[in-house]
């Protein structure tokens, strides 16, 4: 599902703060080891008023023509581009697409995320990836 980004107005705006927190200090938390991209800790944090679950962010950094290979997420996935151009496509939202910085995208519980790579063979790019997900749960499996 492709979200317009000022449907998101608050949300982007703690993405940003997050994006700056990212820069100032990450806090250290496991996080999915992909294949092509690295993969920093932002912060996690769980839920008060949803017992069980996190929400956790990761920056994830590709260089260019960096790419990791079909996975999906414990829990909902919102991605926010901060920097470059992302290809994405997530099964059952629509052929591949090129999302750029600015630009976000959802991906909901149980889909798998066929591409996800830098759209560009010279640029890095990145992306905030913002999970919310069981308390503890592995965050990304490679393959089905």
């Amino acid at each position: 599902m492709i979200v317009p980004a000022t449907t998101f107005r608050p949300l982007l705006a703690a993405v940003a703060f997050a994006a700056g927190a990212l820069l100032a200090s990450p806090v250290p938390h496991a996080a999915a080891d992909e294949v092509g991209a690295a993969v920093k800790p932002v912060m996690s944090e769980k839920l008060p008023n949803v017992p069980g679950k996190s929400v956790t962010a990761v920056l994830v950094s590709y260089p260019p023509g960096g790419k990791t290979p079909s996975h999906h997420h414990a829990g909902s996935v919102f991605a926010y581009v901060l920097s470059g151009a992302i290809r994405s496509e997530v099964s059952g939202a629509g052929p591949a697409r090129v999302f750029k910085a600015g630009e976000a995208f959802f991906e909901p519980p149980g889909s798998e995320h066929l591409v996800s790579e830098n759209a560009s063979a010279t640029e890095p790019a990145s992306l905030l990836a913002v999970f919310v997900a069981d308390d503890g749960a592995q965050l990304t499996t490679l393959g089905k």
